[in-house]
């Protein structure tokens, strides 16, 4: 919650997986990923009014657009920090530039839930009143509505204690010289850094930890290779780990695997099972397995979820064996251990 005055912007947090980042396609553009999103809710009430609240209008997103902006430069890299991040600033009472209260509250939601920003954003709106001449001006820090109304200016400043990250100005004027400009933007500084002292007064900085509330997620890098394994033919193997341990899962290309769970026990379970799919076995692994095939020359044995290895017959047992399912059956489980892999890839594994 961040209060200026009257304008009141309560911001509320939301952390997702990495499948959860925003599609965008437009006509200039090929299709792109957004992980990171602001939104803001103006409702009628906030100014005392009585109105119907429907979809966003040409406010909502032109506000939200900007706060978020202001906020994109210390949004935390994916590597650094791989959750898809959405802020929603609802305005609960506006008297002036709510949208740079937006840009504090965000700050103030990130930092509490734990989120790394590299430093806290805040941002101001200055105005400008001319004399009847138009010589004479005074330029105005923080104004409310009235000043906005009647003023000449309306330049939203905000950023960090190191420099601006987002403008936005409106006049009603020609234009403004270089030195108002100058002026406005030493009072904008001015005030940012108030603001900033406050905000870090009330949290210095993000939180240790991660909320509670928000969901872990696990990074495992795998052999690129192995996606299609991990995937399954038409997405069987992932689903079934899904619909197992109840995490979601995510695959990069370059085979950087997010796994996003709310219990550490099954994320343990989804860890595991995604090792083991993507397990690259080696001469000498044992593993637990079970029969899945019987051949006239041997058994085929699935080691791994998935993966299957041949127990040639004279590999079986010690003694001589005629047939496999003389002392085999589908399903049976059986100790196995990795004899080689032969040129092709191929898994030999035997009993003995």
């Amino acid at each position: 919650m961040f209060n200026r005055g009257t304008t009141q912007a309560l911001s509320i947090l939301t952390l997702a997986s990495p499948g959860a980042e925003q599609w965008i396609e437009t006509m200039e553009i090929n299709l792109t990923k957004k992980r990171f999103m602001h939104h803001y809710v103006f409702p009628p009430f906030s100014v005392g009014e009585v109105g119907r609240m429907g979809g966003s209008g040409r406010r909502e997103i032109g506000h939200g657009a900007l706060a978020e902006r202001a906020l994109e430069p210390i949004i935390p890299s994916k590597e650094d920090f791989p959750y898809t991040i959405r802020v929603v600033s609802e305005i609960l009472s506006s008297n002036g530039s709510s949208s740079m209260a937006s840009v504090c509250g965000s700050s103030l939601a990130m930092m509490d839930g734990g989120v790394p920003i590299k430093t806290p954003a805040a941002g101001i709106a200055m105005g400008l009143m001319f004399d009847e001449k138009g010589e004479k001006y005074k330029v105005l820090t923080d104004i409310q509505g009235p000043e906005d109304h009647h003023g000449d200016m309306d330049l939203k400043v905000a950023g960090t204690k190191d420099g601006v990250t987002a403008l936005q100005m409106d006049v009603k004027v020609e234009g403004i010289n270089p030195e108002i400009l100058a002026a406005a933007l030493r009072q904008a500084k001015k005030a940012r850094l108030e603001i900033l002292d406050t905000i870090t007064g009330a949290i210095a900085g993000p939180r240790a930890e991660l909320s509670k509330y928000a969901p872990r997620i696990k990074i495992i890098k795998i052999n690129p290779e192995k996606i299609g394994a991990l995937i399954g033919p038409q997405g069987k193997v992932i689903n079934d780990i899904i619909d197992k341990t109840g995490a979601t899962i995510d695959i990069d290309d370059d085979g950087s695997v997010f796994i996003t769970s709310e219990s550490s026990e099954n994320m343990a379970k989804a860890i595991a099972l995604v090792n083991q799919v993507t397990y690259e076995a080696k001469a000498g692994d044992e593993f637990d397995g079970k029969v899945s095939r019987l051949l006239d020359f041997g058994a085929m044995v699935e080691y791994l979820p998935g993966k299957e290895g041949l127990v040639h017959v004279s590999e079986i047992s010690d003694e001589h064996i005629r047939r496999p399912s003389d002392v085999l059956k589908l399903g049976q489980s059986v100790h196995v251990r990795v004899k080689n892999i032969d040129d092709y890839g191929r898994i030999n594994l035997t009993m003995k």
